[in-house]
């Protein structure tokens, strides 16, 4: 999904295992919304298939891309991108 970003930012398709970045991200949690930001070191990416949405058709195909990363303390966390997100090298 090419876009225009500021300098200083990266792309999913930037993104590289080892790669050590800060993910801001949306949160939506019915009329709220935040931003929070996550730092740690890409351990992939991938674009996973997923069935979020209720009643589709059972063929319909919907995907997320969505990056691993191992926070500072070694837990792993799951971040799905969406067109909110902003990666950036920590």
């Amino acid at each position: 999904m090419p876009s225009v970003h500021d300098v200083g930012e990266l792309t999913f398709d930037e993104l590289n295992p080892g790669d050590r970045i800060e993910v801001e991200h949306l949160v939506t949690v019915g009329g709220r919304q935040w931003r929070t930001r996550t730092v740690g070191t890409v351990v992939r990416t991938e674009r996973r298939r997923h069935g979020l949405h209720f009643r589709r058709n059972f063929d319909d195909k919907v995907f997320s891309d969505v990056v691993l990363l191992e926070l500072p303390d070694g837990e792993l966390a799951d971040v799905t991108v969406d067109e909110f997100t902003v990666f950036r090298p920590a």
